[in-house]
């Protein structure tokens, strides 16, 4: 009985593979996996190569060009403009009365910049100048006029700094020339948003850093007017090269008169 359940046992165990036969058996069935095992990562990355291959067939027909720009799209502008101040355009608030107030611009570039104002209130606002050209590290103090109108019934004096946005536009230019509104036309693909100003209101008869500020920028932007509007100084033709003919018209007037003079002596 031993036996025959020891016999039972084996036959279990499939003994044709057992012994020298099954040792054999198992390793060509392990080489038989390990080559199919190569086979398949041969054949994965064969497509993989050729997925890689064709990305990089697709970039050069073209898709590395939308890449390229989607990337320039994600990175930050760099602003050409700076602003003093930078977010804000302070009014003093007097209903009923036109104000002003006054921003810094300066060209931080290494190149020649147009700039323009825009705003969503045209009929009410205006600005000085409304646009011009800055060569590279000029700067500019611009007056922005606002007429102030008198609070509605349901309206607090202060709710109306949100209404009227300004927004500052640049464009870089090849070098100095006229500025001209049409410029941003002619452009509009290199045409950069600088910055979106708010307004807001300060107490007129409340003394605040912002007004003391705002009061010496217009200040300066006036001083600069009148400079601009003063004509040049009449400095005579000697400064601009013709004093040698003044000097020349001099002396021949007296050698003239030395002249008739000895001829009168002459005569007499």
């Amino acid at each position: 009985m031993a036996i025959a359940e020891e016999g039972k046992g084996w036959s279990l165990c499939r003994m044709p593979f057992w012994g020298g036969g099954a040792g054999s058996s198992s390793s060509s069935s392990s080489h038989s996996l390990t080559h199919h095992q190569h086979q398949h990562q041969h054949q994965r990355r064969s497509q993989v190569g050729q997925v890689d291959g064709g990305a990089d067939a697709a970039a050069r027909r073209g898709g590395g060009s939308s890449v390229s720009l989607v990337a320039r799209s994600l990175l930050p502008t760099r602003r050409r403009l700076r602003l003093d101040p930078a977010t804000k355009l302070y009014f003093p608030y007097e209903p009923g009365k036109q104000v002003r107030s006054a921003v810094r611009i300066k060209n931080t570039s290494k190149s020649h910049v147009a700039f323009k104002f825009q705003t969503t209130a045209p009929k009410s606002c205006f600005m000085r100048p409304p646009g011009g050209i800055l060569s590279p590290g000029e700067s500019i103090i611009a007056t922005v006029f606002k007429f102030v109108e008198h609070p509605e019934n349901n309206e607090k004096p202060m709710d109306q700094k949100s209404k009227v946005k300004f927004k500052i536009v640049s464009l870089k230019v090849k070098g100095p020339m006229e500025y001209v509104p049409e410029l941003f036309d002619e452009q509009k693909d290199q045409v950069a948003v600088e910055q979106i100003l708010r307004v807001v209101f300060l107490d007129a008869d409340r003394p605040s850093p912002q007004m003391d500020k705002l009061k010496r920028q217009l200040a300066e932007a006036e001083a600069a007017l009148e400079a601009r509007k003063k004509p040049p100084e009449d400095t005579g033709h000697r400064i601009v090269g013709e004093g040698l003919v003044i000097d020349e018209w001099k002396e021949r007037r007296e050698r003239y008169l030395a002249r008739q003079q000895v001829e009168g002596v002459d005569s007499m």
